[in-house]
């Protein structure tokens, strides 16, 4: 069932009164429901813009988006948009930034503490509810902003390299845990990264995006089996494909 339908979309940005700059061109795109789909390309091609707009935090110059058929003026209630900073209270300790959306969503003090636990579950974050974020490593952190943001219970998880500021190790780890909430929790998933490997290892779909102006170059359908083997022939020829392009782009 298809998700998320984007028809059209331009972004302009007005850098002086007589210069435009064109950061999306006529992007057409379309998500089916749990589908993982990752957006990889070089710097400035518009990936981080083209979420933003999703989310309903830029506007786009023009086109529209539609939710399940729908055209939809403000994403921004039914997606959750994840960045590489970790962006959590500084001033709250674990479970409170993960209840807070249910907070603001007027759910009972009870309800919220039982949603809270069960995701502290999924992201492997036992023992450490009243831990404030400065306690917590890099890839901790970033696990309870994804929990924070499956609390907002989004229809769309759109995240904005989340992982790009941790080590290989820690990312590998998280990844793996990405892919068991993708599975359990059944979300449409956009995903921005620089990394191929991560787009490969993660995604259903890569969308290979250029620059001058931003646009689609490359609509790859992965098939490779679950869990993958960054190490196989398949994986590897993949990759180098995926980098040719990426190279002319």
């Amino acid at each position: 069932m298809r998700k998320l339908t984007l028809n059209g979309i331009n972004k302009v940005f007005l850098t002086h009164p007589d210069r435009e700059v064109f950061a999306l061109d006529n992007i057409d795109l379309s998500i089916n429901e749990g589908e993982f789909i990752a957006l990889i390309g070089p710097t400035g091609c518009g990936k981080t813009t083209l979420l933003r707009i999703i989310a309903g935090l830029e506007n786009a110059s023009s086109g529209e988006i539609l939710l399940d058929g729908q055209p939809v003026a403000d994403l921004n209630r039914i997606s959750t948009l994840i960045f590489q900073q970790y962006s959590l209270f500084p001033w709250y300790n674990v479970i409170e930034n993960i209840t807070f959306p249910m907070e603001m969503k007027g759910l009972r003090k009870a309800e919220r503490r039982r949603r809270a636990e069960e995701l502290i579950q999924l992201v492997g974050l036992q023992g450490t509810e009243k831990a404030a974020p400065y306690e917590l490593s890099g890839g901790m952190q970033q696990r309870v902003a994804i929990a924070r943001a499956l609390a907002h219970d989004p229809e769309v998880l759109l995240m904005d390299e989340p992982f790009g500021a941790l080590d290989e190790r820690t990312r590998h780890r998280l990844q793996t845990v990405l892919l068991e909430i993708w599975k359990r929790k059944g979300k449409t998933i956009l995903f921005v990264t620089h990394n191929i490997d991560e787009a490969l290892f993660l995604a259903d779909r890569i969308i290979v995006m250029g620059t001058e102006p931003g646009r689609v170059v490359e609509d790859w359908h992965i098939s490779l089996k679950r869990p993958r083997n960054r190490l196989a022939d398949d994986f590897t020829q993949l990759h180098l494909k995926i980098r040719n392009v990426l190279e002319i782009t």
